[in-house]
């Protein structure tokens, strides 16, 4: 095994001035006099390594990671706020952040970019922003939030021709999507502890009900999380199917869903492993992100997910390898293209 390859961060630890600048531009919406130009955000390099070094590459180097696919906080996309000039505005501002991190760490992140997706609007919209990252911050993927709303599910489902533009733009240029959510405004449904899930449960059913990738065959989604409930429930789901007369899920939905680590405990990881073929599975940790305390039953963290890769009594050493790189490799070929060029 040459890398270890977490293909889920998230910039959770910006600096202040971040935060400071997108509370500004939330009051701005209802005093537009008030509404802050991106210009006005200053955040040095030095403070940029700081909020890296300190964090998330101190983790890494001590839980034996050696490559981050980084993008903007999840939950501060928040695509419910405002209008599309508001996401146009924020997403540009997020993802040229995660692009100054990459270039001042390059062994050790890699950019991915969020989009500025707005309830209501057109996703052709987001293409001008997705093709910048690509050409200008070398992005190897995106993140695509299935609920711009946040939590009320009012848009299309992912099979709807809606998404079309977007999809034939990440097929052109192969470009892997995580499908993820982001703020919950719906007080039925916690952000990281229901929404997240559902939504992932939900992506990987509607990609079931559909023949979308009859229309799309090399389009790849990532489903954090683990997959939400569709490990534990796989024979649901294979029952569903046949019911609904499609092909074996394996042949259905797997040449095109893969799933990623970020399950907190050994039982979790182990069934991960048991159910969904080692070939959809790629390691990741989500840190610094949803779970950041200790479990008291182990006295780890428990978003060390590396632990339960090396420990599982299921994997052996060549699957190791697939879920550390080679696997991310095949799903990013943007991102093994990047390696190859550093002869890695």
């Amino acid at each position: 095994m040459d890398l270890v390859i977490d293909c889920h961060g998230h910039y959770t630890t910006a600096p202040k001035a971040l935060e400071t600048w997108r509370n500004r531009q939330i009051a701005g919406i209802s005093d537009p006099a008030s509404m802050p130009h991106a210009s006005e955000l200053h955040i040095s390099d030095d403070e940029l390594r700081e909020s890296i070094e300190t964090n998330q590459l101190r983790l890494m180097k001590q839980r034996g990671s050696d490559i981050t696919l980084f993008s903007p906080r999840a939950s501060f996309m928040a695509h419910h706020i405002g209008d599309f000039a508001v996401s146009s505005t924020w997403a540009g501002i997020c993802n040229e952040l995660c692009f100054r991190v990459s270039a001042l760490f390059p062994d050790h992140f890699v950019p991915v970019a969020m989009l500025p997706q707005s309830p209501g609007v057109d996703p052709a919209t987001c293409l001008p922003e997705l093709e910048k990252c690509v050409k200008d911050y070398g992005v190897v993927g995106i993140n695509l939030n299935p609920d711009p709303s946040g939590g009320h599910w009012t848009s299309p489902p992912l099979s709807d021709k809606h998404w079309y533009p977007i999809y034939e733009k990440m097929v052109e240029y192969d470009l892997p999507a995580m499908v993820h959510v982001s703020t919950s405004c719906n007080a039925c449904f916690h952000t990281t502890g229901a929404h997240y899930l559902n939504a992932d449960t939900t992506a990987f059913m509607q990609c079931l009900t559909s023949d979308l990738f009859k229309d799309f065959p090399t389009l790849k989604f990532l489903i954090p999380h683990g997959g939400g409930a569709v490990p534990y429930h796989w024979g649901r789901f294979r029952g569903l199917a046949q019911e609904l007369k499609k092909p074996l899920l394996e042949e259905h939905l797997l040449n095109n869903i893969f799933f990623d680590t970020c399950v907190y405990h050994q039982p979790g990881i182990d069934l991960l492993s048991t159910v969904i073929p080692v070939k959809n599975i790629l390691f990741a940790s989500e840190m610094i992100g949803a779970v950041r305390g200790i479990d008291p039953q182990t006295g780890f963290f428990f978003d060390d997910t590396k632990r339960y890769i090396e420990e599982s009594l299921i994997l052996d050493g060549h699957d190791r390898e697939l879920i550390y790189e080679g696997n991310a490799r095949r799903v990013f070929s943007r991102l093994d293209a990047r390696l190859k060029q550093k002869g890695l």
